[in-house]
């Protein structure tokens, strides 16, 4: 679903919300699957990051690394080995993940729910059963599909974070319950909020940076910066660079 209310992309752009001194973050939206794009977006922060001062810097991956694109198996290798060039390499939990994550405890509704919402490409990018997964059944699959993931992966997708608090920045999933404090937000909302957080303009206290509700281009309000921009079907993957009281954004080219 496309929510078409402002595009605005600046190139660089002096804000009234800071980053402490010493330290660049890097956050990138949702990757779904696109491996391909999560490379080229990786390049882009790499050249950025090499053209400024040195920094402590933080890379953070919104969550929905997962469904719908072909290679989530390969996007979860790559953000795991992501920790050997940027040390401080930090996950977020999107809804997707959790959506996973519950596929794999053998639940059938829970997986049949999963590949309807996407999943049925997560699934068949680790697929490696003697059977077709076209003609497997959900019981099948759910029986078999958990000793197909690495544990590696499972490790690092369930140790993912819910909330990153950095400077004037908040990093979340989906976004925030307006009015209510940051450490008494669910889960369920920080995963899977959209208009009453979306269409809410009072003033959070921070800037809230988000992803989880595709737009065609960077959705940035006074209260929040919304950074998915639907790269599975898309092809622009989107990232923001914070340093300072300076943001700026990355794309791969759609």
């Amino acid at each position: 679903m496309f929510w078409k209310r402002k595009s605005k992309s600046p190139s660089s752009t002096p804000t009234a919300f800071a980053i402490p001194s010493g330290r660049r973050v890097y956050a990138i939206g949702d990757i779904h699957g696109r491996d391909d794009l999560f490379a080229q977006i990786i390049d882009l922060i790499r050249t950025d990051n090499a053209a400024r001062d040195p920094a402590d810097v933080t890379l953070i991956l919104l969550g929905d690394l997962i469904d719908r694109g072909p290679q989530s198996a390969e996007v979860v290798e790559r953000a795991i080995r992501l920790r050997d060039e940027f040390e401080d390499t930090r996950l977020l939990i999107g809804n997707h993940e959790e959506c996973f994550l519950a596929a794999l405890t053998g639940d059938v509704r829970r997986l049949r729910y999963f590949m309807r919402i996407g999943g049925e490409a997560t699934v068949r990018s680790y697929w490696n059963g003697a059977i077709d997964l076209a003609e497997a059944t959900f019981e099948e699959v759910s029986e078999q599909l958990p000793a197909m993931v690495p544990p590696a992966h499972v490790e690092f997708l369930g140790a993912g974070e819910d909330v990153i608090e950095i400077g004037d920045y908040v990093f979340v999933h989906a976004g925030i319950r307006p009015g209510i404090a940051l450490k008494n937000q669910t889960l369920a909302d920080l995963r899977w909020i959209r208009e009453d957080f979306l269409e809410d303009k009072r003033d959070h206290g921070v800037m809230v940076v988000h992803g989880h509700t595709i737009q065609d281009d960077v959705d940035e309000w006074p209260n929040r910066i919304g950074i998915d921009t639907g790269a599975y079907k898309s092809g622009v993957l989107t990232a923001v660079m914070l340093e300072g009281a300076e943001r700026q954004y990355l794309k791969t080219q759609g």
